[in-house]
Parts: structure tokens; C-alpha cells; sequence
């Protein structure tokens, strides 16, 4: 186990600045003003699988910031193990979670789940103090709180950030296992309530996940930084030269014959001047990968005769850009590498033509600011950001399109239902494994442009009225507060719970 170190970053003071921001900034610290007072006697830590790749990494930077600058104590902390077998064991207890079939749970994997907590909570232990607060995230931790209570006094709470709407005999094999360990915990964090196990209900708190609006990965970018960003990274040819030299790693672009090479190799994406159409996500195979590329592939092949010559050309100058992590760098995703292969796979048996159209991009995970400023600007480059998800906890890289007034096109997950509301701040797709409406929908939203206009605003005014980090460290502290049993003041208002 070890404590990553967290830069500052973005300053209280300056979301200030920025007009849209203030009505839920203001609001957000007057609130924790008032929060912070019972909380400066004990530490709040942190603790996950991973420090690269993923939506919980890529929060804990800004929240644990945040807390500091309210005056807060608080520190990340990232589990550690030599056992490759144990995130193979994660990731399959993440597939059951979200209801897919999986591999038998052997009582090899139970004590090898054990084994690995019971060494990192042995280490935390050297960390924490008597009345701290440990928030553990998603099941890879979750065996520690009862190990650590055994050596510290402290308050425990789990925070799950994954969950389906229905259970099946998958769910119901993952909670099964997971019960004995939930037992230790004070408190669980859900982000939908169709999420909640029943053995759980009325001891829980709903959070949506968030965005911060000053995160590299979120932040304006002018012009001139965003084709500096796009030229840096490999993105964009260009004969002019750019203010800051190219970025070390730069992004590995798909070839024709299946192999990656430096994006910059090759004849230029265009993704300033075509409409290109964006997924971003980890390489899992509850992204909808395979069944979007498809999808893109039929809307090319069956482009129908069009008596509007701008729709039929906006569909002829279409690109698909798919996008994730390196998957060498995300220690956590074992599938990741089978889920790119298996996309690569298809690819390659593609025409030349339709090759040209389908752009397959692994980002470098080297620099964390980097990798965010990459996102950043490949989103605002985007007519349209695609979350085809079979399954999906939440789904942060809509709402960091939203926020930057992109139109969406996500799947009826209950992750993305609960951001995007349909035909108002982008479309849903019912069934995002079958190809045919995946083309249907791209089809759609190609041919209205005046429709993703009018969707992308309310897109943004829907994160920012709903999914801004300042709400998520408000709702922790109030959860904070309650469970060290100080008293919340009248000016202040409780979490939403269900129960």
C-alpha cells in the first residue's frame, strides 16, 4: 500500500471566476463552512485498486484536494499486491455485479481475497489513527475494514460505484460473496438506488459521481491550446509551429494491418474539420466497443440516397474515434487487453476504405495531466460523444461531454439514464449491443444538427445543476458529520438517503 502524493491543483478561489460556476460554488462553501467544524479532530482517507485509469482514480485527486483546502485532513491511499491472480478475481466480481456470467468464486479465490486484504490492512494500519474515517472503494478493498477494526478504532464506510438495475444469479453470486465483509462497515455510498442490495437498504446514501469544471480534463481550452494540445500528442499535423514541445509518450494510433504506431504517422484524422463521432472508456467489454464500430460500419455501408446533399456528406465525412488507456498501464482491467485485441481483430478485417473511417487510439497514461488534456480536447473536437455501454455505474465520460456543451448519444443504462434524459440532453439507445440501432441512431442525430445544437445546452445546465464535484464533497461531509454524531446545523441540509 501506498499514499499518493496530491498536487493542489485549481484553488477554491478560482471557480470565482467563472459566472457559471458561482450560484453552485457559493452555495457549496457556505455549506462546508459550517460541515468542517466537527470534522478537524480525526483524518479522512481514501483508499482504492488503482491510481491510473477509471472514473474513482481520476476523482480522488480533486476531491482529497478540495477537502485540504476547506481546512479538511484527508489523504488517498492505493492498495498493493504481487498476486496478478487477485485483480483477474475483481474484475470478475465486477462482471457479476453487473449481472454477466463469470467464473466459479473457489474457495482458492476466497482465500486469496482474504490473504490480500488482511496485508494491506495490516499496512494501513501503520496510516491511520484512532477515529479516523476510511471510505474503501469498489469490492477490491472491501475485505480491510474488518481486518483494520481488529487493529484500530476507526469509521468505515464503502463506497460502490458500480451496480445494476435487476438482479440474476450473477448479482446475487457477488453479493453472496461479498456479505461477510460488508458487515464491518458503518456506513455504504451507493450512486442509484437501483443499485442497493437488499441486505443493505436503510443504511445508505445515494452520491452521484461528478466532474470537476477546472480539471484538466474539463477545463475551456482556446483554441490555440486545443490544436496545441492535439498537435503535442500526435493528433494533428501541422506546419506551423506550437508553443510547447510534443509530449514524450505520445498517442499510438491503429494501422491497417492491426499494429499501433504514433498517431502523428499517417494521414491526418481531421478532427478539426470532419464531424467525429467519440467514445472514450476503459477497454471492457461492457463499453459496447465492438457493437458501436459496428454499427458505424453499417451506417457507412447503407448510406441511403439522400435528397439533402449536406446529410449525405456529413455522413460521408464521418469518423469513428475510439478511444482508452494503454492497457499495459491499468493495473486493475486485466480484460482490458482481450477486449482490444478482440476490437483490433475486427478492424483489421475491415474493407481499405471503411479503415480509413474507423480511427482506434491508445492513450498514453504516463502523465496524468497529459493523458486529461488529451480527453479534454479529443471531446471538444467531437459533433458527437458516444457511452454505448451495456452495462454502466455512472458513466463520467458523458458527463464531461455534457459539461462541455457536446450532445450525447449514451445507452438506457441506469448509470447514463440517470445523467441524460432523452431527446432533451442527448438520445438513448434501448439496445446497445445490437448494431442496426446503434446506426439508426447515429443516422439520426448525423442528419439533425440543429437538434444536437439545442441538446448540447441543456446538456451542459444539466451538469452544471446536478453533476459538479461541489455537491459530491458536500454530500461526504454531511455523511462525515452524522456518523461522528455531531449536530447538523439548521442552515444545512442532509444528503438524500435511501432507505
Amino acid at each position: 500500500m501506498y499514499q499518493v502524493d496530491i498536487k493542489e491543483g485549481v484553488r477554491l478561489e478560482n471557480y470565482r471566476a467563472y459566472a457559471p460556476l458561482l450560484p453552485p460554488f457559493n452555495a457549496f462553501y457556505d455549506e462546508a463552512l459550517l460541515l468542517k467544524r466537527s470534522l478537524r479532530r480525526c483524518k479522512i482517507w481514501m483508499v482504492n485498486s488503482t491510481e491510473h485509469g477509471g472514473g474513482v482514480a481520476e476523482m480522488m485527486p480533486r476531491m482529497v484536494s478540495l477537502l485540504r483546502q476547506l481546512g479538511l485532513k484527508a489523504d488517498w491511499l492505493v492498495m498493493e499486491t504481487d498476486e496478478k491472480h487477485f485483480f483477474t478475481l475483481t474484475k470478475n466480481l465486477h462482471n457479476l455485479i453487473h449481472g454477466q456470467p463469470g467464473s466459479e468464486i473457489t474457495t482458492e479465490d476466497v482465500t486469496l481475497y482474504e490473504r490480500v486484504n488482511q496485508e494491506n490492512a495490516q499496512q494501513l494500519a501503520q496510516y491511520v489513527q484512532k477515529n479516523d474515517i476510511v471510505v474503501f472503494h469498489d469490492p477490491q478493498p472491501a475485505g480491510m475494514a474488518q481486518e483494520l477494526k481488529k487493529m484500530v478504532d476507526i469509521t468505515a464506510i464503502w463506497r460502490c460505484h458500480i451496480g445494476l438495475d435487476f438482479s440474476n444469479a450473477s448479482t446475487d453470486r457477488a453479493w453472496l460473496f461479498l456479505a461477510p465483509y460488508l458487515r464491518a462497515y458503518d456506513h455504504f455510498v451507493f450512486s442509484s438506488p437501483e443499485y442497493i442490495p437488499e441486505r443493505l437498504s436503510g443504511n445508505v446514501t445515494l452520491i452521484h459521481p461528478s466532474i470537476d469544471p477546472l480539471s484538466h480534463k474539463n477545463r475551456p481550452l482556446s483554441l490555440h491550446k486545443l490544436t496545441g494540445i492535439l498537435g503535442n500528442a500526435g493528433l494533428l499535423t501541422s506546419l506551423h509551429p506550437h508553443l510547447y514541445p510534443k509530449y514524450r509518450y505520445q498517442v499510438a494510433r491503429i494501422q491497417p494491418d492491426g499494429t499501433f504506431a504514433p498517431a502523428r504517422n499517417g494521414a491526418d484524422i481531421g478532427l478539426l474539420f470532419r464531424p467525429i463521432l467519440t467514445q472514450i472508456s476503459r477497454w471492457d467489454k461492457l463499453k459496447g466497443f465492438l457493437s458501436l464500430m459496428k454499427g458505424f460500419i453499417e451506417l457507412k455501408r447503407h448510406m441511403p440516397d439522400s435528397s439533402n446533399g449536406r446529410n449525405q456528406q456529413r455522413i460521408q465525412n464521418a469518423r469513428l474515434v475510439l478511444a482508452g488507456p494503454d492497457p499495459d498501464s491499468v493495473t486493475d482491467d486485466p480484460e482490458g487487453k482481450q477486449v482490444l485485441r478482440e476490437l483490433v481483430e475486427a478492424y483489421v478485417a475491415l474493407p481499405a476504405k471503411l479503415k480509413e473511417d474507423v480511427v482506434i487510439l491508445k492513450l498514453p497514461m504516463h502523465s496524468a495531466k497529459e493523458n486529461a488534456l488529451i480527453v479534454n480536447a479529443l471531446q471538444r473536437c467531437s459533433y458527437l460523444v458516444v457511452q454505448n455501454s451495456i452495462q454502466e455505474g455512472f458513466g463520467l465520460t458523458a458527463t464531461e461531454a455534457m459539461a462541455k456543451r457536446i450532445a450525447v448519444l449514451t445507452s438506457n443504462a441506469c448509470g447514463l439514464r440517470n445523467q441524460v434524459r432523452d431527446h432533451i440532453d442527448g438520445r438513448l439507445l434501448l439496445y446497445p449491443e445490437k448494431p442496426q440501432e446503434v446506426s439508426w441512431y447515429l443516422r439520426e442525430l448525423l442528419n439533425n444538427p440543429k437538434l444536437v445544437e439545442e441538446m448540447s445546452f441543456s446538456a451542459e445546465k444539466r451538469v452544471l445543476d446536478h453533476f459538479l464535484i461541489f455537491r459530491q464533497i458536500s454530500q461526504w461531509l454531511n455523511i462525515f458529520q452524522r456518523l461522528k454524531h455531531a449536530p447538523v446545523p439548521r442552515t444545512v441540509s442532509p444528503p438524500d438517503n435511501y432507505s
